[in-house]
């Protein structure tokens, strides 16, 4: 057994080599996340220590570190059990401890543990084992010749199931130990099952209750897929529709001949073809459970006749591999596979939730909100600059109604009352009549010289806002319809700020969430916004309790005796300040004081993301560079300042630009600049939408298949991945992000299923195929 030391040495030496990271970073990133300190502060005040790991890389590093741990923890537990039970071969130990997950470590493990009595138990204590050796010794002869030998009645001073009545009990008891001898043979389950990672495949085929029925899983119907290749979307869709009892789901070792009859392959010599891989394939797993019993392989040559020892040996070979070892990998197999999609899934899920945290704020501009409805109405909602809501209303612009004139009205003067300058449009239903409205408002406002934009926006997961408890104590004299028109005006404003009220699950841009861990997902998930956070900065004199809560060091306790203090002692003035704050000590303010920032106080340096660690250098920066605190370097200044000579300060190169770029632009925001989206005029459903249109929209999810674009008919369109460049596409967030806004081409409507196929090639490809000829043509 490998000491502590070595244990921590190889723990960092994987780490290092999964992420592509200095084994110093890794060590020093270790040692300061069991010193208790956050990814974002690592990430972005110790970057000398950890060799510039991102925080991606430090998310991955925490996760590894945990996992491995914890598989360390419970592969030393396994070899301690084996021990005990005396089965802890040198060639065991070695499978053991070369175990990289713990699923290769419950499979070996698997066989040992102790449950109920199995046949071969029952076998080996009525001494049947040398009836094994006997069988193996004399292929020629009769089996239950042989087995006779070994049949005797059962004893009062043994349990009743080791008695062996005749030579048929005798044999399956034989047969019962050769089985189990090969599901306890780890080398040869590891080879089989490797082998049937790399060549089998994965089939459904629709049970016969849904046969007739059209479904959201038809594709499934009657599919297969190789296990090596298949993605983890479908690993997921697969598993739903094997969960939802649509079809059936099953691990083969090769696509079988009635697979492609079903498929409507009548060539015989591909049927022939596929059944003659099949054997093969077949032949090669039983020769390797052959060779590992010490069964002759020749034997397999034979007829199944079980007269002869012979024909028994080639049927227990046989039935080893069909009833024992097959259905065993296969369910190791979707573990496996289940383990891959889940991981994938949640590593999607978290990307676009960083992408919508981090979409493009439209900043302090008042905004008129519109939760658009039809029988329930329109909800509005005027907030100021700031997010304070200065009036709400419901108007009725739709059927039944259908009061247009005086909801253009009451819309009008808002506008002018409170000096709003966007119209933020909640993306539900009656969006885009909705939308019509708030166009002819815009038209109005234009002739009196009055300059408005109006802006569609997700409205995912304001519904779960408004009847929360936060949005009661934000909100308390608002009805709960009205609260989610606010939420959609103030995602405009500062979309980070608002989202990070909602359930990240309720924000809708995951895809198969309900089927997968609900514990990983939501660990990721705050991860993420955690990250996302500390990336932009938190303004502690306005932050909610909800905003201030993921600022790293910080939680929801925390936050909240902020904002109690906030409201008991007016503003923050400094950073310090935060000291006396309840709860808050030396180590919380080291990791928190960083992402704080505070604006108009008397520290100007708190306005910027500089720690104040580096207040000293800073100001010394500031002084050199002939500028007072709270002003900017310019950028002519910077380039001709000489670094080296601070480098000695206990601070490097990295720390030294970063502090440079928060004074030549103090308390910069990372999100990019705000844009907007403009859908067509007259496409407002599924049945206005024609193959061909180039259409405007945004990009509501990316998953690992292709990415969702909300074109403004209710009903997101998908682009595949092979629609999003000419050249191979190997992950989609590549080409786009969520909240991206793009052009695509519409390639196919299927309005029963409710299915739009778009692209981003806005040329169709045999104009696309026309243009790369040419090009090949002028490099000839």
């Amino acid at each position: 057994m490998d000491s502590p030391r070595t244990d921590r040495h190889k723990l960092e030496k994987t780490l290092a080599g999964e992420l592509g990271a200095p084994i110093f970073g890794v060590r020093a990133s270790i040692r300061l996340l069991d010193e208790g300190a956050t990814v974002p502060f690592i990430a972005r005040y110790r970057k000398e220590h950890t060799g510039n790991m991102s925080d991606t890389q430090l998310r991955e590093l925490k996760e590894r570190l945990e996992y491995l741990r914890d598989l360390e923890q419970r592969r030393h537990k396994i070899l301690e059990l084996l021990a005990q039970r005396g089965v802890l071969e040198e060639s065991l130990q070695a499978s053991v401890l070369a175990a990289r997950t713990k699923n290769e470590l419950e499979s070996l493990y698997a066989p040992y543990k102790i449950a109920r009595r199995t046949r071969a138990q029952c076998a080996l204590e009525a001494g049947l084992e040398p009836l094994v050796d006997d069988l193996l010794e004399v292929p020629l002869a009769e089996a239950e010749q042989i087995a006779q030998a070994y049949v005797r009645p059962s004893r009062t001073e043994e349990p009743e199931d080791t008695a062996v009545p005749d030579a048929k009990t005798a044999l399956e008891g034989a047969r019962a130990i050769l089985e189990e001898y090969a599901l306890y043979d780890h080398e040869l389950m590891e080879q089989l099952r490797e082998r049937l990672w790399s060549h089998g495949v994965i089939s459904s085929r629709v049970l016969p209750a849904h046969r007739e029925h059209d479904s959201k899983f038809s594709d499934y119907f009657h599919f297969s897929e190789p296990l090596r290749k298949i993605p983890s979307h479908r690993v997921l869709a697969l598993m739903r529709a094997e969960k939802e009892g649509v079809v059936e789901l099953r691990i083969e070792i090769a696509q079988t001949p009635e697979f492609l009859k079903q498929s409507g392959e009548s060539d015989l010599a591909k049927l022939r073809a596929s059944s003659e891989r099949n054997e093969q394939e077949r032949y090669t797993y039983e020769s390797a459970i052959a060779f590992a019993l010490g069964i002759p392989v020749q034997v397999l040559n034979t007829v199944s006749d079980e007269d002869r020892v012979l024909g028994w040996l080639a049927s227990t070979v046989r039935s080893t591999w069909k009833n024992r070892i097959l259905p065993r990998l296969a369910t190791q197999i979707r573990a496996r596979l289940r383990e891959h999609a889940e991981k994938s899934a949640i590593d999607v899920f978290s990307s676009n939730l960083r992408d919508l945290l981090l979409a493009a704020p439209a900043g302090e501009r008042a905004v008129l909100a519109l939760d658009p409805g039809l029988r329930t109405g329109v909800k509005v909602a005027a907030l100021s600059a700031l997010g304070e809501v200065l009036d709400t209303t419901v108007i009725y612009p739709h059927a039944p109604k259908k009061q247009w004139a005086e909801s253009l009205n009451t819309l009008t003067e808002l506008v002018k009352e409170h000096h709003l300058e966007l119209v933020s449009i909640g993306n539900g239903t009656a969006s885009r009549d909705t939308d019509k409205l708030a166009s002819e408002l815009l038209s109005t406002l234009k002739n009196e010289g009055i300059s408005v934009q109006k802006v569609t926006v997700s409205e995912a997961g304001a519904s779960v806002y408004s009847a929360s408890a936060l949005a009661s104590e934000e909100l308390p004299e608002l009805d709960v319809s009205l609260r989610g028109a606010v939420s959609i005006g103030r995602r405009l404003q500062d979309p980070l700020a608002e989202l990070v009220k909602v359930d990240p699950q309720s924000i809708g841009v995951g895809q198969y969430q309900h089927d997968i861990s609900a514990h990983a997902l939501r660990r990721s998930l705050d991860a993420t916004v955690e990250d996302c956070v500390n990336r932009v900065g938190v303004w502690v004199n306005s932050a909610s309790v909800e905003l201030l809560s993921h600022v790293a060091g910080l939680n929801r306790a925390l936050a909240q005796n902020i904002v109690n203090y906030r409201q008991e002692h007016g503003a923050f003035k400094n950073r310090q300040e935060l000291l006396n704050v309840s709860g808050i000590g030396p180590k919380t303010f080291e990791q928190a004081a960083g992402f704080i920032r505070i604006r108009g106080g008397d520290e100007p340096l708190d306005v910027s993301a500089v720690h104040p660690e580096s207040y000293g250098l800073a100001r010394r920066l500031l002084q050199d560079a002939g500028v007072l605190a709270g002003e900017v370097i310019p950028s002519s200044v910077r380039k001709k300042m000489e670094l080296q000579k601070y480098l000695d300060e206990g601070f490097g190169t990295q720390t030294l630009n970063d502090i440079l770029d928060e004074l030549e632009k103090p308390g910069r925001d990372p999100r990019p600049t705000f844009r907007t989206v403009h859908f067509t005029e007259g496409v407002e459903t599924i049945h206005d939408v024609k193959v061909g249109m180039i259409l405007g929209g945004t990009v509501s999810n990316v998953a690992g298949f292709g990415a969702f674009v909300d074109i403004g008919v209710h009903q997101d369109g998908l682009i595949h991945v092979s629609q999003m460049s000419t050249s191979y596409v190997q992950d989609p967030h590549h080409i786009v992000r969520s909240g991206d806004i793009v052009q695509v081409r519409v390639t196919h409507v299927d309005t029963n299923r409710g299915r739009i196929a778009l692209s981003l090639l806005l040329e169709d490809e045999p104009s696309i195929a026309k243009k790369n000829a040419r090009r090949r043509q002028r490099r000839a």
